[in-house]
């Protein structure tokens, strides 16, 4: 994030951040439009998705403020193409020192979170899209000490 702070492009960073906070695929966040966010309902909706159903997605706190700072000057939320995404998503990992990251791997990183937060399965499926809980499991990367600090809390 302290990339995105001095990259010319003031888009990328609210694109990183809801990329985190929603779980939505590039494409989703890219076509995301402001006649489709309810910010009084804290959602967002999706009527086109990569696996063809529509879904609404639950806007976190976080993702509220940073929809809330960005400008209405277009019909979409995030006026980015998908190249100036890659280019500057390039720029980023080259000025943060990190090499092996990819966009997708934001969702991964998402989705980990929603559970981790306390989240059951089948919510954090309705929030991502995944059509079944075995495509949903490949995206939650736990880590050990997330659980054994949840099993010291167990009566």
């Amino acid at each position: 994030m302290q990339a995105c702070d001095r990259d010319r492009n003031k888009l990328l960073r609210p694109l990183l951040v809801l990329a985190v906070e929603t779980a939505m695929r590039r494409g989703e966040l890219l076509a995301m439009e402001w006649r489709h966010v309810d910010l009084q309902r804290c959602t967002v909706l999706l009527p086109r998705t990569k696996n063809g159903h529509a879904r609404t997605v639950p806007l976190s706190p976080i993702a509220l403020k940073t929809l809330g700072e960005l400008l209405r000057a277009d019909d979409r939320v995030l006026p980015l193409s998908g190249d100036c995404v890659r280019q500057g998503f390039g720029r980023l990992r080259k000025r943060a020192g990190v090499d092996d990251i990819r966009f997708h791997d934001l969702r991964h990183e998402a989705v980990s979170r929603l559970v981790e937060r306390g989240l059951s399965l089948i919510e954090v499926q309705q929030i991502s899209g995944h059509r079944t809980l075995h495509m949903l499991q490949r995206y939650v990367h736990l880590q050990a000490a997330d659980i054994v600090a949840k099993l010291q809390d167990l009566p």
